[in-house]
């Protein structure tokens, strides 16, 4: 399944004019745990996918409690700046829903 399939919110975000945060929301554990596992939301694959050096990635954190995974990145254009293309970053979770997520391992 895709991970837009399988998580409850999947969304990005500003985190200040000069990072994007992607979060990414679950409400069943089992589901959130079977994510973790796959290891196809590493720091490594969302820098794969969004065209980033890994350093670029200034945080990931995955809150169990919450069930929920936290990725923030450094943006390309500081926001509201000439050639600033998503001024919220609202725009930028796109490429994690197609994500493929292996069935239970």
């Amino acid at each position: 399944m895709k991970l837009y399939e399988l998580s409850h919110v999947l969304r990005s975000k500003n985190s200040g004019p000069f990072a994007v945060t992607l979060d990414i929301l679950f409400d069943d554990p089992a589901v959130y745990e079977r994510v973790k596992r796959s290891g196809k939301v590493t720091p490594e694959n969302i820098a794969r996918l969004y065209g980033l050096k890994v350093e670029e990635i200034t945080d990931f954190a995955a809150y169990d409690p919450g069930l929920g995974i936290k990725i923030t990145y450094l943006r390309k254009t500081a926001s509201g700046t000439v050639g600033d293309r998503d001024v919220y970053g609202a725009q930028q979770h796109a490429p994690l829903m197609n994500i493929e997520i292996p069935d239970e391992l």
